[in-house]
């Protein structure tokens, strides 16, 4: 048999990750044996399901890789073929019209479950069983003349000929009713794998509450897509050793339903954030310095960002780039119009006795010619000078001339930043942000 799997996305707005580590699991798995990774926009929902919210999935789908083998099914163009299964359903008598509520609104297409106890073997979570006493029949086409999601959902899964579904464990309940339905239509039912649920670190949902929680989210935050892909497909699965950084071949070449663990998977942000920094390091300059000048380009800094020297700070600041937000601190290479960090100048600058440390430091500045090894000969003899540690002024000098406390060597930035640009810094701190 061969492998059909599918995303089937309801284009409502963002992209949730846990939505999206569903569509990577079902791509590996295609991917690995084989088969057939399909696409269906369930788009019923018109009023939400504008072209701009397909447009998020399909963007989202493209960033991350996730390529489909035939055209995508729109669940839209499929309701003629919903209607005449539904009656079908009532000519064979596994449906039954109703007056849902008694609203008087008109009836509703109910289908009537077998009245048995069920039970199918998930390839994940094992076998599971749910009592006849515990299973309600239910719409499946609304009063409206709408069908619901239960009953379009079974009869796209038959009409694309999925084999397997690997959906949320927040389905096991419609996995029911939905083998019902199969069984009903005369279809053979595909095997079913339910994946754990992402959870936050309190062990509930993870939401939109706990941080980036959208596909988007994460790009714009400076996120690399084959990190983000790396991480998400480490949420409730493992390649069987301590490997957490895998290729993309490497993840095909190991994935395995068998390897999807059934209880929930932790999402850790600190830890997704480290991978990303080693996929940022193992960039080629060149494309680092192109997705960091997309960065520079999205803030409109409204300086002249020269190009030669754009080349040397990407240089300078690769290794040091965990997401390609940081790109955001970088204007002090660039400008002499920075903001600076209020709580790192009270802790670093605005103390006493450091104005006239920075006076002296400025002087001897002046007088030398600009290079790694002057600049900390001089920084030395001024904290010698001053009975200061060892090492203590660096941390008050990259906040006097970056306006942040955290970033490269203070002694390669400062050879960047340029003998005049640092010098005027550090003027503009001693008359302004000195005490």
């Amino acid at each position: 048999m061969s492998v059909r799997v599918r995303f089937a996305p309801s284009p409502t707005g963002q992209v949730h990750i846990g939505n999206i580590r569903a569509a990577i699991f079902n791509w590996l798995f295609a991917r690995h044996e084989g088969g057939k990774f399909l696409l269906r926009i369930e788009d019923t929902d018109r009023e939400r399901s504008t072209p701009e919210a397909v447009k998020t999935v399909l963007d989202a789908m493209s960033w991350l890789g996730l390529d489909y083998d035939e055209e995508p099914l729109y669940q839209s163009t499929r309701q003629k073929a919903h209607m005449e299964a539904a009656e079908q359903l009532l000519k064979s008598g596994h449906a039954y019209k109703e007056d849902k509520g008694g609203t008087g609104k008109g009836e509703c297409i109910v289908f009537r479950m077998p009245g048995e106890d069920m039970m199918f073997s998930d390839v994940i979570k094992g076998d599971l069983r749910k009592s006849a006493k515990d299973m309600s029949d239910f719409v499946i086409v609304r009063s409206d003349g709408t069908p619901t999601f239960h009953l379009a959902n079974v009869l796209d899964d038959i009409e694309m000929k999925i084999t397997h579904i690997i959906r949320g464990d927040d389905h096991v309940e419609n996995t029911f009713r939905h083998i019902a339905l199969f069984r009903s239509l005369q279809a053979d039912v595909p095997k079913y794998g339910h994946l754990p649920m992402i959870i936050n670190q309190q062990g509930k949902p993870y939401s939109k509450r706990d941080g980036a929680a959208f596909v988007g989210e994460f790009r714009e935050k400076g996120y690399l897509a084959s990190a983000l892909f790396n991480y998400l497909t480490l949420l409730g699965w493992s390649p069987g050793d301590d490997r957490e950084k895998l290729t993309r071949d490497e993840l095909i070449s190991s994935f395995t339903l068998d390897r999807v663990k059934s209880g929930p998977a932790q999402m850790d942000i600190r830890k997704l954030t480290h991978l990303n920094a080693q996929y940022i390091a193992e960039l080629p300059i060149d494309q680092f310095c192109k997705v960091a000048r997309d960065v520079v380009v999205r803030m409109n800094w409204g300086v002249n960002v020269e190009e030669a020297l754009f080349i040397k700070v990407c240089k300078l600041m690769q290794s040091r780039t965990h997401t390609f937000s940081a790109v955001e601190d970088w204007k002090y290479f660039f400008s002499d119009n920075i903001a600076y960090d209020e709580k790192s100048v009270k802790k670093t600058i605005a103390k006493e006795g450091v104005k006239s440390i920075l006076i002296l430091l400025k002087e001897r500045l002046a007088e030398i010619d600009f290079s790694e090894g002057t600049i900390e000969k001089v920084i030395r003899g001024v904290e010698k000078e001053n009975g200061i540690g060892e090492g203590k002024l660096n941390q008050p000098i990259r906040v006097a001339v970056t306006g942040v406390s955290i970033g490269a060597g203070i002694y390669e930035t400062m050879v960047l930043l340029g003998k005049n640009r640092t010098l005027a810094k550090l003027e503009y701190v001693i008359n302004n942000l000195c005490i």
